[in-house]
């Protein structure tokens, strides 16, 4: 248990940490180590075993960290980890002991990081990272709480759920429609590409490692079971798993056609053998981000349209766009792929339709009975309704319920009033 003590004029903070091992700190004021005992007061509480030894230092468990979810992450998201690490965390804290990293101190790492004037996205990203790392600390008995909770809210490194829907560039349904119409006259070589965006929602990555079993006519489905990474490296898509979305009809036949095209072309110089992807460049490889956005941006030049649309606004026109015309929130998450629904809802909301007409008029539509209140005011308080009464809920039958004159009835007489029982609880039992 944390305890404050004065001795010689300071306040010390006495304390064991979760190994048992006693601790102590000294402060000028008592209001300082009134503090550092409730933050410490939880690690006394409660015991931890560590799998690790308490002098780890960060540099260390960094590296013992990586090990761990190296089979559970993606490779870029991991050598991703190791850039952050390596560049901005490390370089301030490899030689502090994880059991000694103060709240105070990553606060001010973050806090520098935006005066340098890094991006609130990069210093977002520094601060997931250490905060996930710390998490899993927690897990191997080091920490009893994680010091770097909640400082994204604190520093404002996340911006609100408006500000990120206002972010948002969609097309409406008439450019999205004068989009597709122009890219099958000005480039038709991306045109299905833009199309499968557009229809399905999918990430560019996803789509470029779309191959020709992956779609299924029939069914009218295409299954999503890898994605290229912008440097070309082929993963798992994004969530970590694949999954089937629905295609419409005209983005069926469309595709039919496209495949059949792909199987009738003949080997071209340089092809070894027929490429397995949906979509390929002239040489038979899967076609590059980048020409794809050049392919973008020359489309809407032609079509008149802003230029700062991207192929990632496709997904963002497909989920809007459904959301708008009232389509289920958790079917447009699975089609997405989201991991949860308010990841959807936090992203479009501001799309959701907010009004309903008519369907409270639907809500007391079909109902068995309906009570004439207009009538049976008009008749007096004498009866129920206007010559027909309620129907009984469980036999549907009409309940003839007999008028009872006001001078026959008497007040219950006799009835104990409710009284106060253990600990100033009332009871009427």
């Amino acid at each position: 248990m944390a305890c404050v003590r004065k001795r010689r004029g300071k306040y010390v903070v006495d304390w064991r940490d979760g190994a048992g091992v006693r601790r102590w700190k000294t402060f000028d004021k008592k209001t300082d180590a009134d503090a550092h005992r409730d933050k410490v007061g939880p690690e006394a509480r409660q015991r931890l075993t560590s799998t690790v030894p308490a002098s780890t230092t960060l540099k260390d468990y960094a590296e013992h960290w990586k090990q761990l979810i190296g089979h559970s992450v993606k490779s870029r998201t991991l050598t991703r980890y190791s850039e952050i690490l390596t560049q901005h965390i490390l370089p301030r804290f490899e030689k502090v002991a994880v059991p000694k990293l103060e709240r105070g101190h990553i606060k001010l790492l973050l806090t520098n990081k935006l005066n340098e004037g890094l991006q609130k996205r990069t210093v977002r990203n520094i601060h997931a990272v250490l905060r996930t790392m710390l998490n899993a600390a927690i897990d191997d008995g080091l920490l009893s709480s994680n010091p770097a909770a909640k400082l994204g809210r604190t520093l404002k490194l996340t911006p609100s759920k408006a500000t990120r829907q206002e972010e948002i560039k969609a097309f409406t349904k008439e450019q999205r429609q004068v989009f597709l119409a122009t890219a099958l006259k000005d480039t038709p070589r991306y045109y299905p590409l833009f199309f499968v965006l557009a229809g399905t929602g999918m990430r560019l990555g996803e789509a470029l490692a779309l191959q020709v079993e992956d779609v299924n006519l029939h069914a009218k489905t295409i299954r999503i079971a890898r994605a290229f990474s912008e440097d070309g490296t082929l993963d798992m898509p994004k969530s970590g798993h694949g999954r089937t979305v629905d295609i419409s009809h005209s983005l069926t036949e469309m595709l039919g056609s496209h495949i059949r095209a792909c199987k009738q072309d003949t080997f071209k110089p340089g092809w070894t053998d027929r490429p397995s992807w949906l979509f390929v460049s002239k040489v038979g490889t899967p076609l590059d981000p980048a020409n794809v956005r050049k392919g973008m941006t020359h489309a809407l030049k032609a079509a008149k349209l802003p230029t700062h649309f991207t192929p990632h606004c496709l997904r963002h026109t497909y989920a809007s766009i459904l959301l708008a015309d009232g389509v289920s929130p958790v079917y447009v998450q699975e089609q997405l792929g989201h991991a949860t629904i308010e990841l959807t809802v936090s992203t479009y909301g501001r799309w959701l339709k907010k009004k309903a007409p008519g369907a409270l008029d639907r809500l007391d539509a079909g109902a068995e009975y309906q009570v004439n209140y207009v009538a049976a005011q008009a008749r007096g308080s004498k009866v129920v309704a206007d010559g027909v009464y309620a129907h009984n809920p469980q036999t549907g039958k009409v309940v003839q319920l007999p008028e009872i004159p006001w001078g026959a009835v008497e007040l219950a007489r006799g009835i104990e009033p409710p009284t106060c029982g253990l600990q100033n609880r009332c009871s009427a039992d």
